[in-house]
């Protein structure tokens, strides 16, 4: 299983990140949860995955972080726990 990549995101990736949180109003808070977690160094699925947080739930595929949805939207792939 790979390790979630926390750094050298690719562009496309880290703008529709920003975009994300700025359309779904994440808050700091959250965004400090998702990086402690990803500090962890956690396994993913290499295919689709999701994590819930209080207030949202991130979305990835493999190693990336893809976007975030909020806790009414539906989430595909993998739950990590």
């Amino acid at each position: 299983m790979p390790k979630i990549l926390n750094h050298d995101l690719p562009a496309g990736v880290m703008f529709h990140l920003i975009q994300r949180v700025r359309d779904r109003d994440i808050s700091a808070a959250q965004i400090q949860m998702l990086s402690d977690w990803m500090n962890e160094s956690p396994e993913v699925p290499q295919g689709r995955w999701f994590k819930r947080f209080p207030g949202m739930t991130v979305c990835g595929e493999g190693e990336l972080v893809k976007t975030f949805l909020l806790p009414h939207q539906a989430a595909t792939g993998e739950e990590v726990l």
